[in-house]
């Protein structure tokens, strides 16, 4: 039996105004990685623009973060999304099918008010063997 192990990578960039976040990044549990919810900025700063716009940048966040944890799209199994406005759904789906292609993961989308001011916040969950 393999050993299990629980890492932890980075803590998350700090906000606008340099207010510490109190979570990591993403959190390795055996063979899954789990990504926390990522919003469209950049240096603590929400991007500018529409969803289309927005999904592009949490799509760039989200990759650098599986990064850390040596993931890439490909190893993604299950997403989960909060869109501000569901009028933007079709917009939405048009650059998250950009993204997945033709094997594309599990997903849940709700629309919810988000904590920041942002049109969409998405997690992820990946699976990379050790």
């Amino acid at each position: 039996m393999s050993e299990q192990r629980l890492i932890r990578y980075d803590t998350a960039d700090t906000q606008a105004g340099g207010q510490k976040r109190p979570f990591a990044k993403a959190v390795r549990a055996g063979d899954y990685v789990h990504i926390s919810g990522q919003v469209p900025t950049v240096d603590g700063e929400v991007v500018v623009g529409g969803i289309a716009e927005q999904t592009e940048q949490v799509m760039a966040n989200i990759k650098e973060v599986l990064a850390l944890a040596s993931c890439g799209m490909e190893d993604i199994v299950k997403v989960n999304c909060w869109l501000e406005d569901a009028r933007d759904f079709s917009s939405f789906n048009a650059v998250f099918a950009k993204h997945f292609g033709a094997h594309p993961p599990a997903r849940s989308t709700v629309e919810s008010r988000l904590m920041v001011d942002a049109k969409v916040e998405i997690d992820v969950l990946a699976w990379k063997p050790l």
